[in-house]
């Protein structure tokens, strides 16, 4: 049972600071980082959520912006990351107490 899941990174942007925090408090989106303050007096955060939640984020004095698709990123650097101890000569017997199978 794989259901599909994506999280993106959003920068949500409020007019005041009062409002960004009305907004976290109630919608208690998983945040990365600290809030900013912007040149014009508005309020960012960083936060990952669904799509759903991005929408909802969304409202009267408030800005969601995708920057980007987390879990894509995430996929593609795990991608990159090889198989096996890279740090082991090549010629190292595995010790311990499995079984030791020879490739037919």
């Amino acid at each position: 049972m794989s259901t599909e899941y994506t999280t993106l990174r959003v920068r949500v942007t409020a007019k005041d600071a009062d409002t960004l925090r009305a907004l976290l408090r109630e919608a208690r989106p998983d945040v990365g980082g600290r809030v900013r303050r912007g040149e014009d007096g508005s309020f960012g955060v960083d936060a990952y959520v669904s799509l759903e939640e991005a929408e909802a984020l969304d409202r009267e004095g408030v800005s969601v912006t995708i920057h980007e698709d987390a879990t894509a990123t995430g996929r593609a650097r795990q991608a990159e990351v090889g198989a096996g101890d890279r740090f082991a000569p090549e010629d190292a017997v595995p010790h311990g107490l499995a079984l030791k199978v020879t490739e037919a």
